[in-house]
């Protein structure tokens, strides 16, 4: 018998040296030794690599599972309203990525008015952190507001297409930033509190002189401007694709359905 095999790999069957007979088979349950150790071989080649492929997939596949997942069966007045909202929110992102952040167009937009007390508050809610991130805080809180509203749809309500549209609004709020990073070297754009950062406090001012930055600030700037349009891009991308798996699986459950 093979040494590898003194015990039954099926049954654990241990042999003893009084037993006799066939040291090829198990006495306890009658496996061949043989066939267990070319138990591969009986099954074709190919099927045992599309077996290794789908392991290996199924990781990414049930990521993709969750990052995508939409109820089977709803209303078509769902799908339409929530497409109609995509449409809007892609047309007023595409307004936000052609106005110019190097004049005071985006403190004009609506947008602005809708980040600014977030990123006020954001001031108020790090000022436990020190000076620089209180200073930071503004910038930071008018950006992750957004994410904790996509993470919160994602997480608590399973809804990934509105996750999609937080993750378009953190990027307009950083198109929004922008501006205020670009103005630091030549600051011209008005403040709440009055003034320029010429003459009043200028978050960004401060917080690229830090990093001995601020002369580069247009640098900055548009880089910020950049990045926000792609995580809209993103975000916009993430929404239209769980709507159009959505709507396929809608009807997949009954193509009948209005």
């Amino acid at each position: 018998m093979d040494p590898a095999f003194k015990q039954c790999p099926k049954c654990q069957h241990l042999r003893t040296p009084e037993e006799s007979g066939d040291a090829g088979v198990c006495p306890a349950c009658g496996l061949v030794f043989a066939k267990w150790a070319g138990r591969d071989s009986f099954v074709p080649p190919s099927l045992r690599a599309k077996a290794a492929a789908a392991d290996e997939a199924a990781p990414l596949a049930e990521i993709t599972d969750r990052l995508l997942d939409a109820p089977r069966a709803v209303p078509a007045a769902h799908i339409h309203g929530r497409a109609a909202i995509w449409a809007l929110l892609a047309f007023w992102g595409l307004r936000l990525a052609l106005l110019d952040y190097r004049t005071d167009e985006l403190l004009e937009s609506f947008m602005h008015s809708i980040v600014i007390p977030f990123h006020e508050a954001g001031h108020v809610l790090f000022m436990p952190f020190g000076r620089f991130m209180t200073v930071l805080g503004g910038s930071l809180f008018q950006v992750l507001m957004p994410l904790i509203v996509a993470g919160a749809f994602f997480i608590q309500q399973r809804d990934a297409f509105g996750a999609g549209l937080g993750v378009w609004w953190a990027g307009a709020s950083m198109v929004d930033v922008s501006a205020y990073i670009y103005d630091a070297a030549d600051p011209q754009l008005p403040l709440i509190g009055g003034g320029t950062g010429a003459d009043s406090f200028h978050d960004w001012i401060y917080l690229l002189d830090v990093f001995h930055q601020t002369r580069h600030s247009p640098f900055w700037g548009g880089l910020a401007h950049a990045i926000g349009i792609l995580v809209m891009v993103a975000g916009l991308a993430w929404s239209a694709a769980v709507l159009w798996r959505q709507h396929r699986r809608r009807e997949d459950v009954n193509p009948l359905l209005p």
